[in-house]
């Protein structure tokens, strides 16, 4: 028998052998966001182990959830100080809001299994979606996405093609380069006038209003995560193809649709704790397909 004292009561009861004891109880936070980094990140596994063995929707899930949040504010902080340069980004909270977002995201989609520091996992999605809202808020106008992400391949194919020809490029010639047709670079030409980075726009060579026009935030250093991903999503593509309709469903239900786990249970007639399994199996074959190639 395994002796279980009961703090409340002072008592000791008897557990039958074989036993699973329960987790711990998590330790009480008053202020997570006073929290120090050192202490935070120890504290951090601990609430990450406890998160992936409660059940959503409930108090004990909700307060980890919530202290994770604020004890890593930090490497929000931290993140958002990479961009403090970027004038036409706005306030600083709304940095911090647009960022604390990817946190959000980053601890719900983090693994113990993974092996990796919650930190490391979690920088890369507060950063994305800081770029994201740069992105998106440095328009004057509504532009789709994809006449977006043109804009800047357009004006890196314009410096190699001048160089190339000594002079600059033709529409023709940028639309062949590009592979694409003349109507989307003409489209993508346009596009520039809702482009609101003045500063940078202001500083230009002085090479007239065509060097003006190439004058964007991408070519001063800043990559675009949107090619890797679309790199990603090639490769992922016919591993998402392998798996059986039921564990792709799972996938596009949890990633795309961003639903939760209880609610994918719930949806397909099977426990929480059935989908956390079946979404880590299947994850790690994802990842070893992608290692793979």
């Amino acid at each position: 028998m395994l002796a279980v004292q009961d703090r409340a009561a002072g008592t000791t009861t008897a557990e039958p052998a074989g036993a699973v004891p329960q987790a711990p109880e998590l330790p009480r936070v008053t202020d997570a966001t006073k929290v120090a980094p050192r202490d935070a990140r120890a504290l951090s596994k601990l609430f990450l182990a406890r998160l992936a063995e409660l059940e959503e929707g409930t108090a004990e899930y909700q307060y980890a959830r919530n202290t994770l949040i604020e004890m890593n504010l930090s490497l929000v902080r931290f993140a958002a100080a990479r961009f403090r340069g970027r004038q036409d980004l706005g306030h600083a909270e709304d940095i911090i809001q647009v960022g604390t977002i990817g946190l959000i995201k980053a601890i719900d989609r983090f693994d113990l299994s993974r092996e990796v520091e919650f930190s490391t996992f979690a920088v890369p999605y507060i950063v994305g979606e800081i770029k994201r809202f740069f992105r998106d808020s440095t328009w004057a106008v509504h532009v789709p996405r994809r006449v977006q992400e043109l804009r800047v391949e357009l004006s890196r194919a314009g410096e190699k093609l001048a160089a190339d020809l000594g002079r600059e490029p033709t529409v023709a010639e940028l639309a062949a380069h590009l592979e694409i047709g003349e109507d989307e670079v003409v489209d993508a030409i346009a596009a520039s006038n809702g482009y609101t980075a003045g500063s940078l726009d202001g500083t230009g060579d002085g090479s007239g209003a065509a060097g003006e026009s190439r004058a964007i935030a991408d070519v001063m250093g800043d990559d675009d995560p949107a090619m890797e991903l679309v790199e990603n999503l090639n490769a992922l593509a016919p591993l998402l193809h392998e798996l059986d309709d039921r564990r792709r469903r799972i996938i596009e239900m949890r990633f795309v649709q961003e639903m939760t786990q209880a609610q994918i249970g719930a949806e397909l007639g099977i426990s929480q704790m059935h989908v956390s399994r079946l979404l880590a199996r299947t994850l790690d074959q994802l990842r070893k397909g992608m290692l793979e190639q």
